[in-house]
């Protein structure tokens, strides 16, 4: 039936018999098409986008997509089913990375390039992946027997929090080895950093998402090396190690030292969450916050002050760089005949890698770092240091090095402000 007010369209069907339609013929869209015929506004829908991709892929402004397709293909890592054949991946990165370099100059380079970046960035995360693969825990023990180095220390407001790295695991009904586990103690009972202990402790597998698409701790905990979390029961012996630990343990035990005299020195000062919040934010240690304090910086949108980042490392850095410049102003000699800015630069990075170093090397901070890097490098060749490239630059080797933090919250938000705040990036 045709609907009432319509007009209907009668053609011929078979053997000539009358077929009413009920489609108008003005609206019929053509075999392939991608809009319905009589679409005027398609051409220049088409024309425009054209245009935009032609202008992006220009010189000078394709830089900044390359970090938004290598993101991308770690995203595709992370929602990939199973996990992918490294050999398989690095060689089709590599293949087409070199077809990008040969099509350079010709008109498919952009796409190329971003095909390229995309596989790059499915292939990094799938090596890092491999790279820190070690065993998880998937159901709890009780009661298992540990001996291991301390590697880093945390001071709680109610509790004491260490990671070790195990030697030597003991567990009744399982053969599982892991290779470190997180441990919390009564608070004043952890170990130092570098010692070795031996100690029972009840395990439990790192934590899941509490719902589907919630943030997911361990993924963390296994981008971390650590394969389960618990806390210990009893007492923490001390013994002698069987060997020396290695050089990056006794690197976390001077970098713990001298945490432990800066918070000391602030203790003789300050007192209380003043103290807490003076060694969060020139030792990165947040956990000596108490809750009510905690909880009303958050509220009031001031959380985000005591993760050591892009503030922080940006004041650090400006303050080393005038004031290196300013002392070797004073000396005429010096101001005349030599690139002082450039010293003053190269100073401020030495203070701002110090700065990374003594805070942790948290994700956030080692994003600061990389783009204060990048501008100070800039200054130091005489480029320009603040553009769009320093970003894409500092993006991509964020993820590069570390391509689980694509999905941290913080790395999108800190990202997303600097691309809708492009003025003043």
């Amino acid at each position: 039936m045709a609907e009432p007010g319509r007009p209907q369209r009668v053609s011929q069907g078979i053997a000539g018999t009358p077929i009413a339609g009920t489609w108008p013929t003005g609206r019929t869209a053509s075999a392939g098409g991608f809009a319905p015929a009589g679409f005027g506004a398609w051409p220049a829908i088409v024309g425009t986008l054209r245009e935009w991709a032609s202008a992006e892929a220009g010189s000078g402004r394709l830089l900044p997509w390359v970090p938004v397709a290598f993101g991308a293909g770690i995203a595709l890592y992370f929602a990939a089913d199973h996990e992918p054949v490294l050999w398989v991946v690095a060689a089709t990165a590599v293949v087409l990375m070199l077809g990008a370099v040969l099509l350079r100059g010709n008109r498919l380079f952009a796409p190329a390039i971003m095909i390229a970046a995309v596989a790059a960035g499915f292939a990094v995360a799938t090596w890092k992946t491999a790279r820190i693969a070690h065993t998880v825990l998937a159901k709890p023990l009780y009661s298992v027997s540990l001996s291991g180095f301390v590697e880093t220390r945390d001071i709680r407001e109610r509790t004491d929090r260490f990671v070790l790295r195990i030697t030597a695991m003991e567990a009744q009904r399982s053969d599982v080895k892991l290779d470190r586990v997180r441990l919390s103690v009564r608070k004043g009972t952890a170990p130092e950093v570098g010692s070795f202990v031996q100690l029972k402790a009840r395990l439990m597998p790192p934590l899941s998402p509490v719902r589907p698409g919630s943030y997911d701790f361990s993924r963390d905990m296994f981008f971390q090396g650590i394969g389960a979390s618990g806390f210990v029961m009893g007492a923490i012996a001390v013994s002698t190690p069987p060997d020396g630990g290695g050089l990056r343990l006794r690197y976390a035990a001077t970098m713990q030292g001298l945490r432990d005299a800066i918070d000391a020195r602030i203790r003789a000062t300050l007192e209380g969450d003043n103290r807490a919040i003076a060694t969060a934010l020139l030792t990165g240690r947040r956990d000596a916050i108490t809750t009510p304090v905690n909880d009303a910086m958050f509220i009031s949108g001031l959380g985000h002050v005591l993760s050591i980042s892009g503030y922080h490392m940006a004041v650090v850095a400006g303050v080393v760089f005038f004031a290196v410049r300013a002392l070797l102003a004073l000396i005429p000699g010096l101001a005349a005949g030599f690139p002082i800015k450039k010293w003053s630069a190269a100073a401020a990075l030495v203070a701002a890698a110090f700065y990374l170093l003594l805070s942790g090397a948290e994700v956030a901070t080692q994003r600061s770092f990389f783009m204060t890097a990048v501008v100070l490098i800039a200054v130091m060749v005489d480029r320009r240091a603040i553009t769009f490239r320093t970003l894409a630059v500092a993006a991509l080797i964020v993820l590069a090095v570390a391509p689980e933090a694509l999905v941290h919250p913080s790395f999108q938000i800190f990202y997303a402000t600097c691309v809708n705040g492009g003025g003043s990036v």
